[in-house]
């Protein structure tokens, strides 16, 4: 039944497939119980993360409207394939429902209670699909963090996929030296970066009010990844860690020419304060 399932996902256009029993979040006890599967549905036995890649070259773009559409446009084939997903498992007798892909409806309701009901970063690290970066979002092989995710969840038993052992995460801090609002920092004592959730947020607030949300810098300048090969954009880091000082001093620098023709247009004009 697992292998139909990932064949049945790999048509419907599933970039990346994961399975995790939900005793994995009983038996890590790393998130509070409210927002494990079996508090949020009780009759969830396994969750099934699903991945969309994000192309890079778009997401180099960022800010951008390119960007912002990819993103809008990876979110909606997100719910459509979880719940095409949800039909297929409740017509073979399995119920089951998904969690969308956000979790929240704006902004302002991010900053009132800046935390999403259910986490699919934990989601799939539980599912093997990658580990946590210094930029606190999911690294994976194929396209580093250069991936949406949706669950779905299901009464259907299925096999656990093996969690990756090794952090993807190199700990370059391009990340942490490219991020426009500051908001993270490197830690010397584990992976993970300590993140300002208010700064990123009132940078991304911003980006909303000029129509080119979101941000994406921290996805967009990580070097893991597979699909740094397949675009053949594997030494862009000097590149990258230099933007923001070349176009200061000079913005129609011929190396970012391409990415500025892009955030030219389409965009509404920032608001002085």
């Amino acid at each position: 039944m697992k292998q139909e399932l990932i064949n049945h996902l790999r048509a419907l256009g599933a970039d990346l497939i994961g399975f995790s029993s939900v005793r994995r979040w009983e038996e890590r006890n790393e998130v509070p119980a409210d927002f494990r599967p079996q508090s949020i549905w009780p009759l969830a036995r396994t969750v099934i993360v699903l991945g969309l890649q994000m192309p890079l070259p778009m997401v180099d773009t960022t800010p951008s409207v390119l960007h912002m559409e990819l993103y809008r446009t990876a979110n909606q084939e997100l719910d459509g394939l979880a719940y095409k997903t949800v039909r297929y498992l409740n017509s073979r007798g399995y119920p089951s429902i998904f969690f969308t892909r956000d979790g929240y409806g704006s902004m302002r309701a991010l900053r009132e209670n800046p935390r999403a009901a259910f986490s699919h970063v934990v989601a799939a690290v539980y599912a093997g699909l990658g580990t946590v970066g210094a930029n606190n979002v999911l690294l994976t092989k194929e396209f580093g963090p250069r991936v949406r995710l949706i669950s779905v969840f299901t009464s259907l038993e299925v096999e656990p996929d093996p969690m990756q052992e090794k952090d993807l995460c190199i700990k370059c801090g391009f990340c942490v030296k490219c991020c426009p609002a500051n908001a993270l920092t490197m830690r010397e004592d584990r992976v993970l970066g300590d993140y300002d959730k208010m700064a990123c947020l009132s940078h991304s607030e911003e980006l909303v009010r000029q129509r080119i949300y979101p941000c994406g810098v921290c996805t967009k300048v990580c070097p893991v990844g597979k699909d740094r090969e397949l675009y053949q954009e594997k030494t862009l880091g000097k590149k990258y860690l230099e933007e923001k000082e070349a176009l200061a001093a000079n913005p129609d620098d011929p190396r970012y020419r391409s990415w500025n023709h892009i955030r030219r247009y389409g965009r509404a004009p920032k608001i002085e304060r």
